[in-house]
This record gives C-alpha cells, structure tokens and sequence, in this order.
C-alpha cells in the first residue's frame, strides 16, 4: 500500500522492505574512511551473515581496486546479499555502447547495476551542459542498454528532492525514463542532505503514487543531522527499498545510518529489513565493521553504542532493575548489546549491587562482603578512581575483595627509556619487561612511540608466549586526567586505556603519581580482564 502513512506496531513483521549497503562505495568516500580490497570483502561477508539484501560494491570504473574487488568476487555464492556495481549514465554526446564507464559496469561482472542520473534541471544545464531531451535520453539509453546485457537495474535519481522542489515535472519526467527503460527500483536522493523529513515523506508519497508498478527506494545524506528520520518518513509514505551506509559513513556529514534505520523499523514500525533472528547480531557486527574500517562507534550510537543502554542516575538504575523498559525503549538483548551501570558516587546502592553479583550471584544487602566492597569503592574514589565507563577495573575491586582473583602473571621487573628526538620510524622510548607465569620467567623489549605504547608492546609481546589470545588485543585511546593541579608534579594522575580485540571494547583505569605506574595498573587490568572473560586457565 504506496502512498500512506504506516503507524505499525511491534508484534510480527507487518511489511517488508529490501536494504542497499554503500558502505563500501559511499562509505568509503568519508573522510578518513579508507578500504583495502581485503577489507571490503570482510566487510562484504559481514553483511552478508547479516541477511543485507544488495551490497553496493563500488564503482568499477572510478579505481583498480574496485575494479580487483569485482574481478575477485565474480564467482562467489553469499547466502543473503546480491552484489551491485555502480556508475553512471552515458556521458552527454556519447553514444551508450562507447563509453568507457558503461563498459566497466558489464566488465565487473555484478549482477545488478545502480546507475545515477540527473533529476534536477539545474544541473542538467548548468553543470552537464545539456538539454532535458539529451538527460531524458542518457538516462534512457544507458538502461536499456544494461537491461539488454542481462543486467538488473536501479536508477538513482540524484538531487531528487531540490529537483522536484523546483521543477516537479522536470524530476517526474527523469523518473519516467529510467521506468520505461526497464530500471526495478526508483531511488530517490536527497544528495545535498538538505531536505526535511516531512518533505521527504510528502514528496515520496506522491512518487508512491504515480509510479505504482515499480519499486521506489529512498537514499539519505545527513547534512542536516536528519538522514534516518527522513530514511524512515520515506519508508512510511511508501518507499520499500533504503539505501545507506553501516554507521553512517560517507561524503561530508555521512549517509542515513543503517544501524539505526533498520532497528527502528524492524523493532518500532514491525517492518522487516534482514532476517528476524539476526536483528540481534547488530551490535556485533556493526562493531567488527568499525574495526575493519579502523573507526570506533561513539559510545552515544543509538541501539549499538557502549552507552546506548549505560545507567548512572541512581533513580534510573534503580527502575531499570524493577522493570527495564520504564528506562530502556527496546531491551539490550533484541539488538545483540548489554545493560551497563556506570560505577560512581552516583549510582544507586542496587545497582552496584546487581554489578557485584556478575562476579559473584550469591552477594546480597546484608552480606558482609557487600559494604567491604562499597567501602573499598568509595577510598579509590577518593584516591581518584573513576570507575565510570571504566567497569572491567571495578570487576577486578569486587574479585579481588572476594579472594576470588589470581594474577595471569607477576611482574618481575620493568624498565622505560624515553629519549627526544625518536629515531626514524618516530619511536622515541624504549621499554624492557620481565614477567613470570607459573614458574616460568619471560622476557620482552619493545620500540614505540612514547614510553606507555613501548611498555604495552612489551607486555603484550611477553604475555603473548603464554596466552595467544593477547595477539588479538590492542590499545585503541589512552587518556590522562591530572587529579589535582595544585599538588603540581605530586599530583595523583587517571590513566584511562581502551582496548580492543577486534569485536569487544574495554575500558580499564589506573591511579598514581607516577604516570607510567598508573598506565601500569591499567595497562594490567586490562590484560586480566580480557583473559577472565576468555575464560583461560592459570
């Protein structure tokens, strides 16, 4: 049903609609966003798990390594996602058989191409230097002349939306071409990012409408910070095919962000995006995809971030233990993430509570070990302890007042030699470390850039002959908080390190005047902890 508003509730899948991936096309075009061939197939067998059903490659004849993309993947079978090449329409003047980037597209060998054309009169005469006649014509040509190789077509219609807004029959009319020529699916751009959602939502409803026999897509920039609502106005009005990028990477401000598009139709509207049974793989994947892409997902990410669903008021703490959603829109669990209570001076008695009781279920009220373990929290609070996004550190407070915590390791020794300037490669500190494991000493020197990266090297290099998991690990942001300015160079300083193993990101903190000891105690827990949650022996 095109053309109408859809206010559906959560209880079964109601509607259908089809994702378009662009992470490896337009993603790859935001700043500092820069794939290799063998991420882009990671990436492409992570969407796939997921149940995405078109995967938009690339653009086969902007770069070899598009182009390599597609020659290595020619022959690969993905259990849920169609493989989508990129490009233009014939070049003004050109005739659709001769132009090189039409032939890229047949080379690449995809089955479906999405090509893109003009739908706003200004930039057909100002910046192609052409007729409406002529745009009609390119747009037309180029696909029935790919419908006529065998391919499946989508047309993007670029800067749709500014396009109908100042010539509606001018964009209808690019629409109708790409219609008679054969193209399945009608996307509409909003390429500036500038439209509002009720815009989007208006104008796609009367698309919806005219063009009743063929699919209509919607795709999204979020110049305006409103790429998803619009994503989602278009997706009400009719549209049932959304294009975006995983995270919202892209051009200048990014895409509609499809982690977010997809969670909240599926689980708000009842409209079904990928599988029902994946839905709660989000959050790891959309993690390992940032990991690929070497970006972190902000800890504010709707749905999948760190602190998506993190309490810390202790009113709020406090009614999500008595009953989740009086606090919490969807359960952490639907989209693959987890309930977190901030440790502070702010959390409420029942929060820290239900935190100790992970390390050890049997704690209640009354349990002696109870107000040991709030004592001790609040002296490394005063001591300058944060244990606020840093829970793995208050995992290690709570075991270690239980007798419930032996070391991986003992050190033995460490030595750290800074000196200005680095040498060639930019390392400028050395560090040497001695560790024993059971019985068993190992010794480990390291380069870096910095003494705290020379010493994680180290560590991580020793730690590595007796637990192989540590080759996954690596530090990813490291902060330094002076505790008090007035004690000048005595002052305690907070270490805060974030590690990562590919797919889970932790926060550990250490505390001491000495800013290589407190990076130390971090460095430390951080180990520790990834290795109880590995589940390895001692």
């Amino acid at each position: 049903m095109k053309g109408k508003l859809f206010y559906l509730g959560v209880s079964g899948m109601q509607r259908s609609i089809e994702i378009l991936d662009s992470t490896l096309r337009d993603g790859a075009q935001g700043e500092g966003i820069s794939l290799s061939v063998e991420d882009k197939l990671a990436i492409t067998k992570l969407l796939d798990s997921l149940g995405v059903a078109y995967i938009e490659a690339g653009n086969p004849a902007s770069n070899p390594k598009d182009m390599e993309y597609f020659q290595q993947i020619s022959h690969t079978a993905y259990a849920n996602a169609s493989i989508v090449a990129f490009g233009s329409t014939r070049r003004k003047g050109v005739p659709v058989e001769e132009d090189a980037n039409v032939q890229a597209l047949l080379e690449a060998d995809a089955p479906i191409c999405c090509i893109f054309g003009k739908s706003w009169k200004l930039h057909v005469t100002e910046i192609l230097g052409t007729t409406p006649e002529e745009n009609a014509a390119m747009i037309g040509e180029t696909i029935a002349y790919l419908r006529e190789n065998g391919k499946r077509v989508f047309f993007d219609a670029e800067h749709f939306f500014d396009g109908y807004k100042d010539d509606p029959e001018f964009a209808l009319a690019a629409l109708q071409a790409a219609a008679d020529a054969g193209a399945e699916c009608l996307v509409l751009c909003d390429t500036n990012g500038g439209s509002f959602p009720d815009e989007i939502g208006e104008i796609t409803a009367v698309v919806a409408g005219r063009f009743e026999s063929v699919k209509v897509g919607i795709h999204c920039h979020n110049d305006c910070g409103m790429a998803v609502a619009g994503t989602i106005a278009a997706v009400q009005a009719g549209a049932e095919h959304v294009q975006g990028t995983w995270l919202g990477f892209g051009e200048r401000c990014g895409n509609a962000n499809l982690s977010n598009v997809v969670a909240n139709l599926q689980l708000k509207r009842g409209i079904a995006c990928i599988p029902a049974e994946k839905l709660s793989e989000l959050t790891t994947v959309s993690r390992e995809i940032a990991e690929i892409a070497n970006v972190r997902v902000p800890h504010s990410q709707p749905f999948i971030g760190a602190s998506a669903f993190a309490h810390k008021a202790g009113m709020h703490a406090d009614g999500v233990l008595k009953l989740s959603r009086s606090f919490e829109q969807v359960s952490p669990e639907s989209v693959g993430n987890e309930r977190r209570f901030l440790m502070s001076e702010q959390t409420g008695r029942a929060a820290v509570l239900q935190r100790m009781q992970r390390v050890c279920p049997e704690l209640t009220r009354q349990s002696p070990q109870t107000q040991v373990i709030l004592d001790r929290l609040k002296q490394l609070e005063h001591d300058g302890y944060q244990f606020e996004g840093a829970e793995p550190s208050f995992e290690l407070v709570v075991r270690k007042s239980l007798g419930l915590y032996e070391p991986y390791f003992e050190l033995v020794s460490y030595k750290v030699l800074d000196e200005e300037p680095g040498d060639d490669t930019g390392n400028s500190a050395t560090a040497t470390i001695k560790i024993r494991v059971g019985g068993e000493l190992s010794i480990a020197a390291a380069e870096g850039d910095g003494p705290v990266h020379a010493l994680d090297l180290a560590l991580r290099e020793a730690l590595s002959h007796f637990y192989q998991s540590m080759v996954r690990c690596r530090l990813i942001d490291y902060k330094v908080r002076v505790m008090d300015s007035k004690q000048a160079t005595a002052a305690n300083v907070r270490v805060l390190i974030t590690s990562t193993d590919g797919k889970d990101v932790w926060t550990t903190v250490g505390v001491s005047t000495d800013v290589i000891q407190a990076s130390w105690l971090a460095l430390v827990d951080s180990f520790e902890y990834r290795l109880i949650r590995d589940g390895i022996e001692r």
